[in-house]
């Protein structure tokens, strides 16, 4: 980063990123930043590396990182019996493994959790484990137990470190729309579902969202999926306002919508920190991404919707008491992430957040924030609610009827 130069000819700029660095220290020091227990690295990596010289019936198995076109017509290749194999011999392996069968990476994703629990729950019993330690092993191990619950779709999961996952809600295979949950920062297994306040951790966001997409469409085959497969920043400070996570997000991210079945739309909702991810993806996302529509924003880490570089509809909100509004919008250095999606200037079609509260309160049932979401989900683009006079949101937009 330049040092700082008082004599600049553009003092103004160098205000503006001591206010930035002020405001995150100040956030980091007073509470917002959550510290997490990283832990060392698990089977994921022991996995792949089985896999990458592993064999069936004397054919050599493909790169695992190989193009998921490519992994998908090996599945197709073969046998259940030969499927279920694989499934058994490699299951973190294949159950993160974009290309492969939807349904296989759950079976494979439930085998990975019942060895992820024996080994946590081993550890909750551990007298070589601090007190603090055992605490957070049975944290996890009833984290897992709950991933394990009938009917759950876990598309990824990796326990490494504070863990991801992401998790199917719907149809995959058959949806005509799938919309993809983007969440911020301090996700990780252990805050990817909550009892109190359910609507700020990931699964609750796409649990709300599927059914208000059900009740805006219920002729649309729908899918949602809670995306917690990226590592997040540690809360709300210095790490959070550089885009090193969001980076490595964004190729996550693309490689799992390459990956998608079918070949309906899909839209991504993006919140906080996410949007980062979102905004350094746009460029290289698929086509059939036909919405990115982001809430509580930072920054996109661009100038301008175009500057995105993508086909798709970009929309943005921002609750009036949401604390992120006070946030300076700039990137100078690798420091924070460029303009206010909501601002005039920057394009976007900016959305009604009408009922949501704070910066959390996004996809609580009821606001008019989450029916906005839903319209976008099912393609009702329509029925959206415009924060400006004159609907001019959805200007040169058509959609399903409502």
């Amino acid at each position: 980063m330049t040092s700082f130069d008082p004599t600049s000819p553009h003092p103004h700029v160098w205000r503006a990123v001591l206010a930035l660095a002020v405001v995150f220290v100040m956030l980091a020091t007073t509470g917002w930043t959550a510290l997490r227990d990283h832990r060392g690295p698990t089977d994921l990596e022991a996995s792949v590396s089985a896999w990458e010289h592993g064999r069936i019936d004397g054919r050599r198995l493909p790169g695992a990182a190989s193009a998921p076109t490519r992994l998908a017509r090996f599945f197709a290749s073969l046998t259940e019996a030969q499927r279920a194999s694989l499934v058994h011999r490699y299951p973190l392996a294949v159950g993160n493994m974009n290309g492969a069968p939807v349904t296989l990476r759950y079976q494979a994703n439930r085998l990975a959790l019942h060895a992820a629990r024996a080994v946590e729950r081993r550890r909750m019993h551990d007298q070589r484990l601090s007190p603090a330690g055992q605490q957070e092993a049975g944290r996890r191990m009833h984290r897992y137990a709950s991933l394990l619950g009938a009917g759950r779709h876990i598309l990824a999961f990796d326990p490494a470190g504070p863990g991801r996952v992401a998790e199917v809600l719907g149809d995959l295979d058959r949806a005509e729309r799938v919309s993809v949950v983007v969440p911020g920062v301090d996700t990780d297994l252990l805050t990817f579902q909550r009892t109190g306040r359910r609507y700020t951790a990931p699964l609750g966001m796409a649990e709300a969202l599927y059914a208000a997409e059900r009740e805006a469409s219920p002729a649309t085959r729908t899918a949602v999926i809670a995306w917690a497969d990226y590592t997040t920043p540690n809360g709300v400070g210095m790490e959070a306002a550089t885009a090193a996570r969001a980076e490595r997000g964004a190729v996550r991210l693309d490689a799992l919508v390459r990956a998608l079945p079918g070949r309906g739309g899909v839209a991504l909702f993006c919140h906080s920190y996410g949007s980062v991810v979102c905004g350094l993806a746009a460029g290289d996302l698929p086509a059939r991404v036909t919405d990115i529509a982001v809430a509580g924003s930072p920054g996109m880490r661009a100038r301008n919707v175009s500057r995105l570089d993508t086909s798709a509809r970009v929309w943005a909100m921002r609750d009036t008491d949401d604390w992120i509004g006070g946030v300076p919008y700039l990137e100078v250095g690798g420091l924070g992430h460029g303009a206010d999606p909501v601002s005039a200037g920057f394009g976007a079609r900016v959305l009604s957040a009408r009922g949501a509260r704070g910066h959390g309160g996004y996809f609580v049932p009821g606001t008019e924030s989450l029916r906005n979401f839903a319209g976008i989900g099912v393609g009702a683009y329509r029925t959206v609610a415009c924060a400006e006079a004159g609907d001019t949101c959805r200007e040169d937009v058509s959609g399903t009827a409502a």
